[in-house]
């Protein structure tokens, strides 16, 4: 499967770039591979580096308002400088590791809305830049991510959104700059509940599991009991029946507070 960008012409009678995807379907720790194609124009041109990476964009808070930023969080050099000859063509292939954090962009089949994340190409040539347009690719859940994932959907919940959000949880493993949260709407029999929000972050052993309870009415402080972190391990989750253990969670919290 191919997934083909081109980017702008390098000046003109300059070389042309293309991005071509092997698969754009990956997971977390996995490597998204490709090739690099440089097309020589009419002239031979020297190229002072080539360059592949991964972006995201996400919320960034600043007071009362929200905004967008594309953060690059992976980056791989392909090689050193060359020169690509009038009308030859130079093809630099390449395997870009996603790191274990990075937030899933597809679940069960449905492409999340808003979860913009993809390969960008940049080459340099004569003190300029040339980027490319963003590449995406489809991230799916890891096994121990898509069995949290099903025990929501064995419970009732509803997916409602995703988004990725610029800042840091404290108390976790998370390395990247921002982090995702999945939101779920509950089922009739959480009457109280207005939804509730769960967050991977993963290393190549375990991930930490974050999940907050929204009650209709307002947000439960980090510090109530409608917070929960734990860790689970990436090849030992199946000993655990992780609906039960959510709906346990949801029953204490909300038996305390008389609105379940």
């Amino acid at each position: 499967m191919g997934f083909k960008k081109l980017l702008a012409s390098l000046g003109a009678g300059g070389a042309s770039v293309e991005t071509e995807l092997t698969e754009i379907n990956v997971v977390p720790g996995g490597v998204v591979q490709g090739e690099v194609r440089i097309q020589g124009g009419s002239v031979p041109q020297q190229i002072e580096g080539l360059s592949v990476g991964l972006q995201a964009r996400v919320e960034v808070e600043g007071g009362d308002q929200e905004a967008k930023q594309d953060i690059e969080f992976a980056r791989l050099k392909l090689g050193g400088a060359f020169e690509v000859q009038a009308g030859a063509v130079h093809v630099v292939p390449f395997g870009l590791d996603i790191p274990w954090e990075t937030p899933v962009t597809n679940i069960a089949g449905q492409q999340l809305r808003g979860m913009d994340i993809g390969v960008t190409t940049e080459l340099a040539i004569a003190r300029a830049v040339d980027s490319g347009d963003l590449d995406p690719i489809s991230v799916h859940p890891l096994p121990a991510q898509q069995a949290l994932l099903d025990a929501f959907i064995e419970l009732g919940f509803r997916f409602k959104s995703a988004d990725m959000e610029r800042g840091h949880i404290r108390g976790t493993r998370q390395k990247l700059p921002f982090y995702q949260e999945i939101e779920f709407l509950p089922p009739q029999q959480y009457r109280g509940l207005n939804q509730v929000e769960l967050t991977f972050i993963a290393d190549d052993r375990e991930m930490d599991v974050i999940l907050e309870m929204d009650r209709k009415g307002g947000m439960f402080s980090e510090s109530s009991d409608s917070y929960r972190a734990f860790q689970v391990g990436l090849h030992d989750f199946q000993s655990t029946d992780w609906a039960g253990y959510i709906n346990q969670w949801l029953a204490q919290v909300g038996g305390r507070r008389n609105w379940l």
